[in-house]
């Protein structure tokens, strides 16, 4: 069983779970928020070049501005202890993500090299979208080949960038990129950032219910990428 002491592990505001609650009754929901982020564990056939990175309409007026710090996650008492912290845009709420390994739905918590531990909700800031951390085991990968293994296993990825930057003195990459729903029968911008650890690397997702939507929450998601260090 999957369960999740926060909101559905995939989707975008689409539906909660309670602390506990079987996964089993709520497949159809999930399937729905499956689709609304283009979320998958399955090998896509995206590649993806060096440049800025793209994500179609996401670029606009608020690409590159951050949000105004509401706090911090990663640490004990932050909603999600993790291998790396960083800053959180003022009212987003942190929770953490539990796993049943066992259950036949794990694989929807998981997507490449990464599972998923963490969801961060823009609702209380008046967004629809999250920003979702992943964890992996591959101690020796590199955040490129972490972020690339991330980003091609959904198949509906497209249009994909990759970009390298400096956080200290920790190295990032960004991809940029297009999903495309086909329950909504649209595309929308996406955005993911990698970090390697010593215990593993770690991903932070960015998508959202519509190209609006993750357009006015690229500030929360460019105050976390700026912001993260080493936890």
């Amino acid at each position: 069983m999957i369960t999740a002491r926060g909101r559905v592990p995939h989707g975008a505001g689409v539906g909660n779970f309670m602390v506990g609650r079987t996964v089993r009754g709520l497949v159809p929901v999930l399937l729905l928020a499956g689709a609304l982020t283009g979320c998958s564990s399955e090998s896509g056939d995206g590649t993806g070049t060096d440049g800025r990175p793209g994500g179609g309409a996401a670029a606009g007026s608020t690409a590159g501005k951050t949000a105004a710090k509401g706090g911090a996650v990663g640490g004990a008492g932050s909603g999600c202890e993790l291998r790396v912290t960083f800053d959180v845009a003022k009212h987003w709420r942190a929770k953490a993500v539990a796993v049943d390994t066992d259950s036949e739905f794990a694989a929807l918590a998981r997507q490449g090299p990464v599972s998923m531990v963490c969801e961060i909700d823009a609702k209380p800031a008046g967004h629809i979208g999250f920003l979702r951390v992943w964890q992996g085991d591959g101690k020796g990968s590199t955040p490129r080949q972490a972020l690339e293994g991330f980003v091609k296993a959904d198949e509906d990825a497209s249009r994909i960038t990759y970009s390298r930057t400096t956080v200290g003195k920790l190295s990032v990459a960004e991809a940029g990129y297009t999903v495309h729903s086909k329950i909504m029968d649209e595309s929308r911008p996406a955005r993911a950032f990698a970090v390697a650890t010593p215990d593993g690397p770690v991903v932070v997702h960015l998508g959202g219910l519509d190209s609006q939507e993750h357009r006015g929450m690229l500030p929360a998601y460019e105050l976390a990428k700026r912001s993260v260090r080493l936890g």
